[in-house]
């Protein structure tokens, strides 16, 4: 097994491991999405009709991200069938956030658990969004991305 790099806590997952998982975690008909560093993802399925994936993802996850107090907002939990893991999904149509096994302590966690802990991590996206991948259908390649 691969030592995680010093400034990575041992219940974290790699930005690679992040997005394979995310990767696996998206029906392949939906080929336009943002992935932000904490698993919060956001598939856009009119993604023709926008110019700037980046710009319209920041806008919904300062929207849509962070998670408020005093409004309790429902959540689902998701269990992965072509990866490990959960996909935990809310307010907001088509944000995701991906919750790895190894981010939970609990062997058998239940949903409200995995629920509250993705709702977390979509928190922090949601106030201080990172992107760390776009995927965009038919989206010419960069010559360092080749």
């Amino acid at each position: 097994m691969k030592q995680k790099a010093d400034h990575q806590k041992a219940d974290e997952i790699s930005e690679t491991e992040l997005l394979h998982h995310v990767r696996l975690s998206i029906n392949t008909k939906f080929q336009n999405w943002v992935l932000f560093k904490n698993g919060t993802y956001i598939i856009f399925e009119q993604a023709d009709e926008i110019s700037n994936l980046e710009r319209k993802a920041l806008k919904l996850i300062k929207q849509f991200g962070p998670v408020y107090t005093e409004r309790s907002e429902d959540f689902d939990v998701t269990d992965l069938k072509n990866t490990e893991g959960w996909i935990v999904s809310g307010h907001g149509y088509g944000i995701y956030t991906y919750v790895s096994p190894q981010e939970i302590k609990s062997k058998k966690p239940d949903t409200t658990i995995i629920g509250l802990y993705g709702r977390g991590k979509r928190d922090l996206d949601g106030r201080n969004p990172i992107i760390i991948h776009i995927n965009r259908q038919n989206y010419p390649q960069r010559d360092h991305e080749k």
